[in-house]
């Protein structure tokens, strides 16, 4: 069971800059935009293990190193990316596992890792939940924007890699249901998270999910990301390029 979340996600609680952060089988509303075409800090640390791939790039400068292409919307589904695997056997899905690992207060885990109890902070609204059927767990950057920026050329298993991407930090974040199914499968040229304290973090946080995966912005997405960017100075995107 993977508890390296823990620790990053009680150092955000302390930084002021910013707050880190349905059952198995509800669907998310990370696809729900019309198909019209288209950490926990400030210095998010998603690379497990050895140094990432670019370590300190301060955030407007990383920016500019997600890969320029317009959009490709044809022929996706939902099911294109297999998630809420159990990859290791020990009966926790990724849903599971990413609960367990953000949680501010440890759940009881039951037969099947069934989850009571327990606390979690929403970092998208700063709200503190208390049932983890309240949450949802949002895809940093949506499946369908995903595949809009390079995943519809990807084979089944690397999309289910990217569904299930436990390694790195900040590429799942459970979140209140209502802001990720606001959220849908917007970027952030069309939503941001409604805590103005989230703004330098999730632009990290989806800067470094689209390095991490290689994956490409198109225009409008490059020249809100860089705008919004522009107050969060002292923000840095560090990344682990996927296997």
């Amino acid at each position: 069971m993977d508890l390296r979340r823990i620790g990053s996600l009680s150092a955000a609680l302390l930084t002021a800059a910013a707050l880190t952060a349905c059952s198995a089988d509800v669907v998310e509303a990370d696809d729900a935009k019309p198909s019209t075409a288209a950490t926990g800090s400030t210095t998010p640390s998603g690379a497990p293990g050895g140094g990432p791939d670019k370590a300190g790039l301060p955030l407007s400068q990383a920016i500019t190193q997600i890969p320029a292409a317009a959009e490709q919307r044809e022929g996706y589904e939902r099911d294109s990316f297999r998630h809420w695997i159990d990859e290791d056997g020990d009966s926790c899905t990724t849903r599971a596992e990413v609960l367990i690992a953000e949680a501010v207060t440890a759940p009881e885990q039951g037969a099947r890792c069934s989850l009571t109890g327990g606390s979690w902070l929403s970092y998208y609204d700063e709200a503190e939940v208390t049932d983890a059927r309240k949450l949802d767990i949002d895809h940093m950057v949506p499946l369908a924007e995903a595949w809009d920026s390079g995943a519809h050329a990807w084979t089944p298993e690397r999309r289910e890699a990217y569904a299930n991407d436990l390694t790195a930090e900040r590429s799942l974040v459970a979140v209140t249901a209502k802001t990720n199914r606001s959220k849908a499968d917007r970027d952030p040229a069309q939503w941001m998270p409604p805590a103005g304290s989230a703004t330098c973090t999730y632009l990290a946080d989806w800067t470094a999910t689209k390095l991490r995966w290689d994956l490409s912005a198109d225009d409008a997405e490059r020249t809100a990301l860089l705008e919004l960017a522009a107050p969060c100075t002292d923000s840095v995107v560090e990344y682990e390029a996927a296997p």
